[in-house]
Parts: C-alpha cells; sequence; structure tokens
C-alpha cells in the first residue's frame, strides 16, 4: 500500500509538470491566447511545474523516508504536502471569489486582440492563430458578438466589406482559416457585420459553456487530487508515529 499511494504521487506530480509545460506550449487553442496574452496564466503554468516537480521529488523522498524509517524525510513530506494543499485552496479561494474580475481582464484581452487583428504582423501571428482557431471551433464570432470586429483598424478602412475568415459560416471560408474574406455583395461599397455570413454567437457563450459541460470533470480531477494529497499526508504521519514507537520498545529496561 505504501509504495502503491508514492507511486500515485510520482504519477500526479508527471501530470501536474505535463500540465504546466501544457500550457507553455500550446499554440492553437484558447488557452494560447490566455497565455500569450496574460502574464499571470504564464505565471500560473510556471508555477504548476514547479509544483508538479516537488511532488514527485516528495513522492521520492517519501518513499526512502519510509523503507529506510527515516522521520525527518517523511516529517518534509507531511509539511510539503501540507503547503502544496493549502495552496492549491487558496488559488481556488481567489478563482471563486475574483472571477467577475478575471472575465473582465478576460474580455479586455480578446477585445484589444480583435482590435489590433492584422494578418500581415508576424511578431502576434501565433497569437491570432490561436484565437482563429477558437473562434473556428467553437462556431463563434468575437467575444460577446460579431459586432466587436467592427472596431477593427483594417476592417474599418475597409467599410467593412471584409470579415474574418475564422468566423465565417461558409465551408469556402474555412479552408483558409485565417485573415479577412471579402464579402460578395457589399451595399453602395459599405458593409456592417450584420451583412457578414458569420456565425452570431459570440465566443464568451461557448467557453462558458465548455466549462459547464466539464465542470463536473474539473472538479473529479481536483478533487482526486486532493484525496491523495490527504491520504498522503496521514500515511506519512502514521508511518512517523510507528517508528516512534518501534525505537521506544526497542530501549533496554533497567
Amino acid at each position: 500500500t505504501v509504495y502503491v499511494l508514492f507511486l500515485l504521487f510520482q504519477i500526479l506530480g508527471a501530470v501536474i509538470l505535463g500540465f504546466g509545460i501544457w500550457i507553455l506550449a500550446d499554440k492553437t487553442s484558447f488557452i494560447a491566447v490566455l497565455q500569450m496574452s496574460s502574464p499571470s496564466l504564464k505565471t500560473g503554468a510556471y508555477i504548476l511545474i514547479c509544483v508538479g516537480a516537488l511532488t514527485m521529488l516528495m513522492g521520492f523522498l517519501g518513499c526512502v523516508g519510509a523503507v529506510n524509517e527515516i522521520r525527518c524525510l517523511l516529517g518534509l513530506y507531511f509539511t510539503c504536502l501540507m503547503l502544496i494543499l493549502l495552496t492549491q485552496i487558496a488559488a481556488a479561494l481567489v478563482i471563486y471569489f475574483q472571477k467577475e474580475t478575471l472575465k473582465v481582464e478576460l474580455s479586455s484581452i480578446v477585445v484589444d486582440l480583435i482590435e489590433d487583428y492584422d494578418p500581415s504582423n508576424e511578431d502576434k501571428r501565433n497569437l491570432q492563430d490561436a484565437w482563429d482557431y477558437v473562434q473556428t471551433q467553437i462556431a463563434c464570432c468575437g467575444w460577446t458578438g460579431a459586432k466587436e470586429w467592427e472596431n477593427n483598424e483594417i476592417l474599418r478602412n475597409k467599410s467593412n466589406t471584409e470579415y474574418p475568415c475564422s468566423c465565417s459560416n461558409r465551408s469556402k471560408d474555412l479552408v483558409e482559416g485565417r485573415g479577412f474574406c471579402i464579402l460578395d455583395d457589399p451595399v453602395n461599397g459599405t458593409a456592417t457585420y450584420a451583412d457578414w455570413p458569420v456565425h452570431e454567437q459570440g465566443c464568451m457563450d461557448g467557453v462558458e459553456q465548455w466549462l459547464k459541460d466539464n465542470l463536473g470533470i474539473i472538479l473529479g480531477v481536483c478533487t482526486g487530487v486532493a484525496v491523495i494529497e490527504l491520504l498522503g499526508m496521514i500515511l506519512s504521519i502514521s508511518l512517523c508515529k510507528n517508528i516512534h514507537s518501534e525505537d521506544y520498545t526497542k530501549v533496554p529496561k533497567s
């Protein structure tokens, strides 16, 4: 049982480490938009990498401490697990109580991205491609709706006779998947977002729906992680007490 639990910690640490690396490496999803636009998410990814590496190290040290009955290693194992668990609880509370602030920040990031979107800008190519991917996969346009694209400088200068290809509800536009497509019949050389053949739903609704659909999985994973950490803490305390008891019984009687 001891070895199985410590093995679980190795796996758990590897999963957390891999998740942090994935956030930094991902270039084609909504995570990529946040990661490249928000320093806080990038910082969070580095924290996950550190926590994952620390969890794997603690699993190894805990196993060594249990096999060789080294109380200081078991104590260190318990302390680190407690700190990790408290950090996770604190992070969950911050996200819960600051969710409206985070929502406003997220909206600001996406709106700025839409306004500055320029297919010829190679410096922001990865970020813009990630947003195009989001709009294509979720079948949405803008954050709250297609009207936000009217504030894009390039489209405004062209009297909105072009529209974002990744927003289009026509399969031929999605072949390109990025940049702007030309409107077939603009009225008097001008148009509005209502004339574009694009999806009506904003991406905010799509992202919120995705979170709702996957909330059970997210909560289940978080609960599982917390349970494993609690079991590890209980196990390390029990082993410490057993070592102490065995050492006490081995003292020769006078």
